[in-house]
């Protein structure tokens, strides 16, 4: 039985999950100032899987982890962790609205890599949204813009990372349920920066407050995923795909409120031009996805 759909309602989720997202990277730029950036993603995917396992392990049990797949789950996972990594090294070098909106570049690099890995054809739309797309990463990263080239390199290794995992996630999502591969990737993540703790420094002692932002990390990482997730299961993609980009809009905002920082207008130029690239694939990728004419 097909779940009927509510396209305002998973407009209302996707909303709210792009909001608790900039949160989640304002929380960690404000954190990083004080704490190597593993031991921040440390706290993130821990807390993430220990409200899984709390929430959600009893009530699914083995259908939380059970997988035929595992060697490309941990792949997913791995790609997920690179891009967490190298994006929360952005955030901390660069300011919010200018790293997200680089990071943002993933979906231009997925039409990029799907040819090659997928198979799927590059027709003019898209064609000119890579243009687009990469036209409006050099407007925000132009030198002489004032940003560092080592916060550049870190957010576009994260736009590459992420559009790698977006692929296999589109590929492993015919045959795996969501909750399960959010586990895994939370799984995975834990796992790994736990062995690596012991082998970098873990900054000063958190106050109570800092603790609390530890676990809002991890908090805030599980419900927009959670959201985001389930806003996709109530509204259709070609509807919710365009207005992901709506996360540059709230990480300007943010950026402003919270840091001070205010892009200049040449870099927010650069961000709209990325946002409607992302959106003109979006839009080819509806286009394209419905049936042809029979007969």
């Amino acid at each position: 039985m097909n779940h009927p759909q509510r396209p305002l309602f998973g407009a209302g989720l996707a909303m709210v999950a792009l909001i608790l997202f900039v949160l989640l990277d304002a929380t960690a730029k404000h954190l990083s100032s004080r704490y190597p950036v593993p031991l921040l993603i440390w706290a993130r995917y821990t807390v993430h899987l220990a409200l899984m396992l709390v929430l959600l392990a009893p009530r699914l049990g083995h259908r939380l982890y059970r997988t035929r797949r595992p060697a490309l789950h941990l792949l997913r996972a791995g790609l997920l962790l690179g891009t967490s990594l190298c994006g929360l090294a952005a955030f901390n070098r660069l300011p919010l609205a200018e790293a997200t909106a680089v990071i943002f570049a993933s979906p231009v690099i997925v039409v990029l890599l799907a040819r090659p890995l997928l198979g799927e054809q590059i027709g003019p739309w898209r064609s000119t949204a890579v243009v687009m797309g990469f036209a409006g990463v050099l407007l925000v990263a132009r030198p002489g813009g004032g940003l560092g080239p080592e916060g550049i390199a870190f957010a576009l290794a994260a736009a590459v990372f992420y559009a790698i995992y977006q692929i296999l996630t589109r590929k492993m999502s015919r045959t795996e349920s969501p909750v399960t591969l959010l586990f895994h990737t939370a799984l995975t993540g834990s796992l790994a920066m736990s062995a690596a703790l012991p082998g970098f420094d873990h900054g000063p002692a958190p106050d109570t407050r800092e603790y609390l932002l530890f676990l809002a990390m991890g908090t805030l990482a599980a419900t927009a995923h959670f959201l985001l997730t389930k806003a996709f299961r109530e509204a259709p993609a070609s509807l919710l795909s365009p207005m992901l980009y709506v996360q540059i809009v709230w990480a300007t905002l943010f950026g402003w409120l919270v840091f001070g920082q205010v892009p200049d207008t040449v870099a927010l130029a650069g961000m709209a031009v990325i946002g409607v690239a992302g959106i003109l694939i979006a839009v080819d990728g509806r286009r394209s996805s419905r049936p042809g004419p029979v007969g």
